[in-house]
């Protein structure tokens, strides 16, 4: 690294935010250097490795999370909880709070254009904390690192999405409406080798369809039904 890399302004503060997660303060710095610092700096090394390894840290823990923390929900849907997750859109806010931007070590042309509050800037600096942490402590504390980060976001996209469990919102809609229970009616179609279920459900006059390769996912996909024909909030 070069030796006239200086410190941002905003770099003492991060450090004594992430002191617990990272106490090495040239890691943690690499992690800040944006290329177009590099650029006019000879000698100087990007945050643009540490960021390939913290995509891949962070794409690790936000996966196995959803997968134990969902275990109802189809690959498909755990893969589209998984982009909203890890996101430019969601980073950029994390980042934006830890004053990840006020640390970033950019070059002039970059600082001009407002490159500490570009969404996708902040979220590729963030990936390289998360980089840098892994190196720093080790992949458990990396996972508490990123799930500490991750976790609001992933109960705020589960909760206003399509992916959450519809057949619990459903419910609550019912009991918000003073509705006892809602019924389901699921019959069995096909061979026993390629077996699938069709469930049927009807709240506030309006019945929903839906398939599954089991007797849950034909439920939740007939509650989503109902819930897409109300315009339900999250459907």
């Amino acid at each position: 690294m070069s030796g006239d890399l200086v410190e941002s302004e905003g770099f003492g503060a991060l450090c004594d935010r992430l002191e617990r997660y990272i106490g090495d303060r040239a890691l943690l710095r690499l992690a800040l250097v944006h290329r177009s610092y590099c650029a006019e700096h000879a000698g100087s090394h990007s945050n643009e490795r540490l960021e390939f390894l913290g995509d891949s840290v962070l794409g690790y823990v936000v996966t196995d999370e959803l997968y134990r923390s969902f275990p109802d929900l189809s690959e498909g849907d755990l893969a589209r909880i998984r982009a909203d997750v890890v996101s430019s859109v969601a980073l950029a806010p994390i980042a934006r709070e830890l004053g990840i931007g006020e640390a970033l070590l950019l070059g002039r042309g970059e600082e001009r254009s407002g490159g500490r509050e570009k969404p996708s800037l902040l979220a590729d600096a963030l990936e390289a904390v998360m980089g840098a942490v892994l190196l720093a402590s080790g992949i458990e504390r990396a996972t508490t690192f990123v799930l500490e980060l991750t976790a609001p976001t992933i109960a705020e996209v589960s909760r206003r999405s399509a992916y959450g469990d519809a057949k619990n919102r459903l419910q609550e809609l019912a009991a918000k409406q003073q509705v006892e229970s809602v019924a389901y009616r699921v019959t069995e179609v096909g061979p026993d080798h390629q077996k699938r279920f069709v469930a049927e459900v009807t709240f506030a006059g309006i019945t929903g369809r839906g398939e599954g390769h089991s007797k849950k996912d034909a439920e939740r996909q007939a509650a989503l039904a109902v819930l897409e024909l109300l315009d339900y909030p999250g459907a």
